[in-house]
C-alpha cells in the first residue's frame, strides 16, 4: 500500500546565527518571549530562529499526537503528555520539541520527544536532547518516521521501533497521518490496533 504524500510547507523561514553566547541567546529569547510564532533553538554557540510554523507542520504534529494517545489508551499504557516545553542545559543547549511524553511515570525529563521537521535545521536536533538524556527522539520528515534511541554510551542510534512501543510499526502511523480527516484517521487507526 502506498502512503499519500503530505505537501511540505514553504511558509517556514529559518535564520541561523553562529558565535552566539548563551547570554546573548537568553537576551534574544527574553525579547521574543511573547511571540508564539517564533521558535528558538540553541546549541553550543549556534542559534536558530524559525518562524512561522506552517499549517502542515501543525496538522502532522496534532495527528501524530492523537494517534499515539489513542494507541496508548487502547494498549493500557499509562502516559503523561508533556507538550512542547523547552528542555535546556544552561550554557549549552536549548530546544523545544513539538510534543513529548513520559511513559508509565511522570518524570521531570520526558521519555520521548517528537520533532516534526518541515524546514531543515543546521543544528542536529538529536544533540539538543543528549544533555537531558532523553531516551527516544522521533522525527517525522518528508513522510518518513525515524526513531532514535539513546544508547548506554550516550549516543543516539536509529531503531526500527520504539523501545516503549515494540508492537507499533511506524509505517502504520505514517499511513494514518496521511489521512486528511483527523477524526477518521484516529477512528480507523483504533480499529486497526484492536485487530
Amino acid at each position: 500500500m502506498s502512503i499519500p504524500l503530505i505537501d511540505q510547507s514553504k511558509e517556514e523561514k529559518l535564520v541561523t546565527l553562529t558565535d552566539v553566547s548563551w547570554e546573548q541567546f537568553k537576551g534574544i529569547e527574553a525579547q521574543l518571549k511573547d511571540n508564539r510564532k517564533v521558535r528558538l533553538s540553541y546549541f553550543s554557540g549556534m542559534l536558530e530562529i524559525m518562524s512561522p510554523v506552517g499549517e502542515e507542520h501543525e496538522f502532522v504534529k496534532s495527528t501524530l499526537s492523537l494517534l499515539l494517545d489513542a494507541y496508548m489508551r487502547e494498549k493500557g499504557i499509562r502516559f503523561y503528555k508533556r507538550g512542547g516545553y523547552t528542555l535546556e542545559e544552561p550554557g549549552y543547549a536549548s530546544g523545544t520539541p513539538d510534543e513529548s511524553y513520559s511513559i508509565d511515570v511522570k518524570r521531570e525529563v520526558p521519555d520521548i520527544v517528537i520533532e516534526i521537521v518541515v524546514t531543515s535545521s543546521s543544528i542536529n536536533r538529536k544533540d539538543l536532547y543528549k544533555p537531558k538524556k532523553i531516551p527516544e527522539v522521533w522525527f517525522w520528515k518528508s513522510n518518513q518516521m525515524k526513531i532514535f534511541h539513546l544508547t548506554e554510551d550516550g549516543e543516539y542510534e536509529e531503531v526500527n521501533r520504539s523501545k516503549f512501543f515494540p508492537d507499533l510499526d511506524p509505517a502504520i502511523l505514517l499511513r494514518y497521518i496521511a489521512i486528511s480527516d483527523q477524526y477518521d484517521a484516529v477512528q480507523e487507526f483504533i480499529q486497526a490496533v484492536r485487530q
